[in-house]
């Protein structure tokens, strides 16, 4: 089927258009998929999201070329799910921090300065590494090649930081 006949099916609400799509284009759009994330599992999900996303845009949306439009879809789904997972280090992060630290924002700025205070009484070693785990959001592994470390070692400091954070912390009034 051609592309312009797939299109005048989305905009007819014929969910055959997704059928059609999927047969003509899936191919081109799992190629730019792949190419992203490395990984043909993910690239398979962008591409299902990516009739999705065609089927919520067509219509208002008419694209001269339908395989140019869908690869875009691919691509702009496949970047954002290369960036969630490499952000996906700094939610780990943060939930390790999450036992000794809970986020309030009518205390951001009173938290920011303690935060700031207790960085401040750290031997170097360990504030070099809070801060590396915690605010660059860097893996284990990484920073114990950085300080010439174990990873057990660094997990260990870290742990023993987040300890003294949670003390530091309810001393001054604020628990998780």
């Amino acid at each position: 089927m051609d592309d312009k006949t797939i299109i005048d099916l989305f905009f007819a609400r014929n969910e055959q258009a997704i059928k059609e799509a999927d047969k003509a284009h899936v191919q081109k759009c799992l190629s730019v998929a792949i190419r992203i994330l490395g990984n043909r599992a993910d690239a398979e999900e962008c591409v299902n999201d990516t009739w999705l996303k065609a089927w919520q845009s067509i219509p208002p949306e008419k694209p001269r070329s339908l395989s140019a439009y869908l690869c875009r879809i691919a691509r702009n789904l496949a970047i954002n799910t290369y960036h969630a997972r490499k952000n996906h280090a700094f939610y780990v992060a943060l939930d390790e921090l999450s036992e000794c630290l809970s986020v309030d924002e009518r205390y951001a700025d009173e938290l920011k300065d303690l935060l700031n205070a207790f960085l401040a009484t750290l031997p170097s070693l360990e504030r070099r590494l809070f801060m590396g785990r915690y605010w660059h959001a860097y893996s284990v592994g990484r920073l114990a090649e950085a300080y010439d470390l174990t990873p057990n070692a660094v997990s260990l400091r870290l742990m023993r930081t987040r300890e003294k954070l949670r003390i530091y912390l309810e001393e001054r009034g604020i628990t998780p």
